[in-house]
């Protein structure tokens, strides 16, 4: 079975891309390189194609209700215009996946799922909205979604729009407007993103994908470097942001990663009802945790790789790491993994068994690069 192709397949093809499979998509996972590609984030602009990423409309007379009881977060708080990041969880506390949920009207909300995940997280909305108001539907096919991730974001993204551009700068981070960019272009545009650094995400038509991206990199000029798959990992992985399928799996509770604070339980003067996986999730909650995702740091060439296993100095295996690469920005190996409590303090050394020799590591805080 051959794999779905972006709108902008054509334009990375003549960008020169390297193309990969990836969650049944064709993407590109780099143009000029890795390092370029990653530092043109960090220090100026990059832009993505994320139109492999899923979009689930919700909308109908119950879907905060139905959002409450399908997701942990707090959907009837998230106010017009307003993105929070959220998950929803099996019965037993197992993360299905991380999301992404837009209030677009009272009534009406759009999931942005993982592309691996979509058909998974749109089966799973179906089946919990039984009894509710609600009606879904898969959007994925005619939104592309591209981001302008980095220091220099904000005046690319303002020069695009032709219309409502006072609305870009003010917008404030996990925020959404309607804009109207060059050429008369609807935009959905969010300050939200993967990367660590300012940045915008627009969901426009899949129809007018192209002259978005060829706008962005007009506009842009010099300042903006498109970029692929790869940079966008190593660009989460220094800010500390989980990947599903790494970092969070089903065998995995929002609490392991840290993340406990995305789920909502009420309180007394502000009590919340019943959703999927409450009861286990307050039983992980009131545990005492036996592992924590952690940050590694080295000092040597060998980067950690997900699925190598984390050691004491003895070479006795307590931990795993989910992700790892060489760190542009900080010029060393990193990683994120799984320890036992009694092995996460930072400045904790560990080895790392890279192909049968003990690399050392450092146990460090998340993230492990946060922008000025």
């Amino acid at each position: 079975m051959s794999a779905t192709r972006s709108p902008l397949h054509d334009e990375h093809v003549a960008l020169g891309a390297t193309l990969v499979d990836f969650a049944g998509w064709e993407m590109p996972v780099r143009y000029s390189g890795d390092i370029a590609e990653h530092t043109a984030v960090r220090t100026s602009a990059g832009l993505f194609d994320l139109s492999h990423m899923g979009e689930i409309a919700v909308r109908g007379a119950d879907a905060v209700g139905f959002l409450e009881y399908a997701l942990v977060g707090r959907m009837g708080a998230v106010g017009l215009g307003k993105a929070k990041y959220t998950m929803m969880c099996a019965a037993d506390g197992g993360v299905i996946d991380d999301l992404v949920a837009y209030r677009r009207d009272f009534d009406h909300f759009v999931i942005v799922a993982n592309a691996s995940n979509k058909d998974v997280v749109l089966a799973e909305l179906t089946a919990r909205a039984a009894g509710f108001d609600v009606t879904l539907e898969d959007e994925s096919a005619a939104v592309a979604l591209i981001a302008v991730q980095g220091p220099r974001s904000e005046g690319i993204v303002t020069a695009m729009t032709a219309r409502d551009a006072d609305n870009i700068g003010p917008l404030p981070y996990y925020a959404a407007t309607n804009v109207v960019l060059s050429g008369d272009i609807h935009a959905f545009v969010a300050r939200t993103g993967y990367t660590g650094e300012d940045g915008f995400e627009l969901f426009v038509a899949a129809a007018d994908a192209v002259d978005v991206w060829r706008l962005a990199l007009a506009i842009g000029g010099d300042a903006i470097v498109p970029c692929g798959l790869s940079s966008r990992d190593t660009l989460r992985l220094e800010a500390g942001m989980p990947l599903y399928g790494q970092e969070l799996t089903r065998a995995t509770t929002p609490f392991d990663a840290g993340l406990g604070r995305v789920i909502a339980f009420g309180t007394e003067a502000n009590p919340r009802g019943n959703f999927v996986g409450r009861t286990a999730l307050e039983a992980a909650r009131d545990a005492r945790p036996t592992r924590v995702l952690v940050g590694l740091v080295g000092d040597g060439r060998r980067s950690p790789r997900a699925g190598y296993s984390v050691t004491d100095a003895a070479g006795t295996p307590i931990g795993e790491v989910t992700s790892g690469a060489p760190s542009p920005t900080l010029g060393r190996p990193i990683g994120m993994a799984y320890v036992p409590l009694s092995a996460s303090e930072a400045g904790t050394e560990v080895l790392i068994d890279v192909r049968g020799r003990g690399e050392p590591m450092t146990v460090a805080a998340l993230p492990l690069y946060r922008r000025a």
